[in-house]
């Protein structure tokens, strides 16, 4: 059976003829519109509801992504882009130092946003596997760049492994009591703050 979106001219198994254009412009829409429906609605929301708002048919999305897992990941990955690409933007447009403070808030949006996928990507699901990898692979080097700038400019304190904040991030943005968003922004805040403190002190002293 068809649908308006589909995308059967793929092929079969063990095609090798490369992904049609059409269809690679459906999976990018269902990855917008699964992070839309998941940041709405949680990652349980119905699949029919996501090929709706990425504007193709169910049986496409399925084509697509035969498991709601495969959507995850692929979210996931998406995030993980952007928050990397951002590394880049913040590079060109502000101080070293602030460039630093911006990406952590904007990792900080990635962790909160993150919150509704975590007990999926905790599952165990093979799909999930290589995603770790994918994170450190891309968030690592991103910080590591801005953080190695910001040290080379004297505006924040050496010797801090990009692994060890985005780890110390993430548990600031674990769940308060209050469930409150904000804390954990403010927290980091802090922390970058620290971080600017500890690299001024010795110059100051030396004044």
């Amino acid at each position: 059976m068809s649908d308006p979106g589909s995308d059967d001219a793929i092929g079969g198994a063990g095609d090798a003829r490369p992904i049609r254009a059409d269809a690679k412009r459906n999976e990018g829409r269902l990855i917008d519109a699964a992070r839309v429906v998941f940041a709405r609605a949680g990652v349980d929301a119905p699949m029919r509801e996501i090929a709706n708002e990425a504007g193709v048919g169910v049986g496409t999305l399925y084509r697509r992504f035969p498991q709601r897992a495969d959507l995850i990941a692929a979210v996931f990955r998406l995030e993980v882009d952007a928050c990397a690409e951002a590394a880049k933007a913040f590079a060109r447009d502000y101080s070293p130092a602030d460039a630093v403070d911006r990406w952590m808030q904007r990792y900080v949006d990635f962790i909160l946003a993150k919150r509704g996928l975590a007990a999926s990507l905790h599952s165990g699901g093979p799909a999930y596997a290589t995603l770790p990898a994918y994170f450190d692979a891309h968030l690592e080097p991103a910080l590591a760049s801005l953080l190695d700038a910001a040290v080379n400019a004297g505006e924040i304190r050496p010797a801090i492994p990009a692994r060890d904040l985005l780890r110390a991030v993430a548990g600031l943005c674990l769940p308060s009591g209050d469930g409150d968003p904000e804390q954990a922004r403010r927290l980091v805040r802090l922390l970058v703050e620290g971080l600017r403190y500890q690299a001024a002190t010795p110059s100051k002293a030396g004044g």
